[in-house]
């Protein structure tokens, strides 16, 4: 049942880290913009983040979700943002009490607590979202009218290592964004995977790389790390006779169209898109008939997005945007990466 417009939907946070901290920046931000919305408590098992968030936002914190069923406090949804360990724990006790959750991805570490959340939810009528924020990119929303069978992606997403999420390798931490993008693009059962990773500076894989092939024939490189000394998140993909190019950190979407040049292989077309981005506001290139345009986006925030679509499945029961299947179609390819960079491993004579 939906519920009424005007009803305000209270919230709980599960988890108050990094993103936690997020989780409840943007409600709040909602909430004061007119949203009808209200954080009524919190969860995490450290006491002195409970304590910050109490003093912070004014709701009482809890040590456990079970501690907070048991408060009588009135909860709609929350925002299950706890270590990827925990995801399936915390959702599955918060779905049993008829509570809709927004999961930050991946969705459970493996796909037997992925299934035992998609079939409480089913069986609770309770709505499932996982946190690929990327979804809500404006470059990949100004992306999606324009597909016409990619064939070729290329995607890379490096990061400066940080203590954060290391309870997860880099497949799972950063490149699943991408997985869940190119998955969502290419709209097509994945074939083959072929992958290697290393760990560097953790007891994880922290650098990946990977190629998969679709039964449609389009081919996906994915490229992950989080040891890198720059940050970058960038995805490429050709269809017949055009190139687009995202940025997701400045929310671009560039793309050239070929003209008198169709026959140009995708070499020679990074070449003339690396020739031409210093002055993307030209219209052509002046030799080859190339059409190089910056595509219009709608700027915002993602993670705001991702929330105010989350609130709007809460009150009109509509599958989200990004569905707990989405979430598991994600982690069951980034898990047979995992298994590839393993057998990898054990040929190469690295274990």
């Amino acid at each position: 049942m939906s519920l009424p417009l005007k009803q305000t939907i209270r919230i709980a946070i599960v988890g108050t880290g990094v993103f936690g901290r997020n989780h409840l920046r943007v409600y709040r931000e909602l909430a004061r913009a007119g949203e009808t919305v209200q954080i009524v408590a919190a969860v995490d098992p450290n006491a002195e983040a409970r304590a910050a968030t109490t003093a912070e936002y004014g709701i009482p914190a809890f040590a456990t979700v079970d501690d907070l069923l048991q408060s009588g406090i009135a909860v709609d949804a929350a925002s299950v943002t706890t270590p990827t360990v925990h995801h399936a724990n915390a959702a599955l006790a918060l779905i049993e009490a008829g509570i809709d959750v927004l999961i930050e991805k991946p969705i459970a570490p493996s796909l037997v607590e992925a299934d035992s959340i998609l079939e409480a939810a089913t069986r609770h009528g309770c709505i499932v979202q996982v946190g690929h924020l990327e979804r809500f990119n404006p470059a990949v929303t100004a992306a999606l009218p324009l597909l016409h069978r990619p064939m070729f992606f290329e995607s890379h997403r490096l990061s400066i290592f940080t203590p954060r999420a290391l309870d997860v390798d880099v497949v799972l931490d950063l490149m699943i964004h991408d997985l869940d993008i190119v998955l969502t693009l290419a709209k097509s059962p994945v074939r083959e995977v072929r992958a290697v990773g290393l760990p560097v500076l953790s007891r994880k894989v922290d650098i990946a790389n990977v190629r998969v092939e679709f039964e449609s024939g389009a081919v996906a490189n994915f490229t992950a790390s989080r040891v890198s000394t720059e940050r970058v998140r960038k995805l490429r993909f050709f269809q017949p006779h055009q190139y687009l190019s995202l940025d997701f950190a400045r929310q671009d979407l560039l793309m050239i169209d070929v003209t008198a040049a169709a026959s140009l292989t995708p070499a020679q077309l990074e070449a003339v898109f690396a020739h031409s981005t210093a002055a993307s506001d030209s219209p052509q290139h002046p030799t080859t008939g190339l059409s190089l345009r910056k595509v219009p986006t709608q700027p915002g925030e993602p993670l705001q997005l991702e929330i105010e679509d989350f609130l709007s499945s809460v009150r009109s029961r509509a599958t989200p945007r990004v569905s707990g299947a989405d979430g598991r179609r994600a982690l069951a390819l980034a898990l047979q990466i995992q298994a590839e960079i393993e057998g990898h491993t054990a040929r190469s004579g690295l274990a």
